[in-house]
């Protein structure tokens, strides 16, 4: 907990503070009383710093948009510049998850994925996609991120499963193929599966335009 007066306090800390605290539990667990004793100071500080309730949510939506618009491309190649791109922006999803939905309630989700679709704009362009294509490229690359965040979030909210997995892929599961049985009973490698279909993805979308940006 941090301790801070008005004079001390500033509208930074006070975002920061309330950031934690929707990480952590989710936007309901935001209350003025208690970013308050989180910061050790009173609920007027608070106001003084941010305004109420509503405008504190503004506040934190536009800088968690800002936080989420710095990407960075790197690689040599256009196409490994999309891949770097898709596994910031998955991360970076992945990292906010209560920050994320409380941008997507406010209605500002496209404005929040604005800065990595241009990003992946001018590595289309630089691998020679124009117009409709480039769009169609794009968009691709941004579905398959955050569909695979989605499925992975849900993976981990869901209830124990009954029967699961490694019972469904038993002996006999997969026919002749009892590599593959045992690797569907085992866990999955969230990271090593992002990693295969967006790379795939990238060089299929690439090849059908006959670019050489892989």
């Amino acid at each position: 907990m941090a301790s801070g007066t008005r004079g001390s306090l500033t509208r930074d800390a006070v975002l920061e503070a309330a950031a934690g605290l929707v990480r952590r539990h989710g936007p309901e667990a935001l209350t003025m009383r208690g970013l308050a004793a989180e910061l050790g100071t009173a609920v007027t500080s608070i106001y003084w710093h941010v305004g109420g309730r509503e405008a504190l949510l503004d506040a934190l939506v536009e800088r968690t948009i800002a936080d989420l618009g710095e990407i960075r491309p790197s690689g040599a190649t256009p196409g490994a510049r999309v891949v770097s791109v898709a596994h910031t922006l998955r991360r970076r999803l992945r990292e906010h998850p209560h920050l994320v939905a409380l941008v997507h309630e406010r209605g500002l989700t496209e404005r929040m994925f604005l800065p990595a679709q241009q990003a992946l704009v001018r590595e289309a362009h630089a691998a020679g996609l124009r117009g409709a294509r480039a769009a169609e490229f794009v968009r691709a690359v941004q579905f398959q991120v955050v569909g695979h965040v989605l499925v992975e979030r849900n993976r981990e909210r869901a209830p124990a499963q009954h029967p699961g997995e490694e019972e469904l892929w038993g002996a006999g599961a997969a026919g002749d193929d009892p590599a593959l049985a045992r690797a569907l009973a085992g866990p999955v490698d969230t990271e090593r599966l992002f990693a295969a279909a967006v790379e795939a993805l990238v060089r299929a979308l690439l090849a059908r335009d006959g670019s050489d940006g892989a």
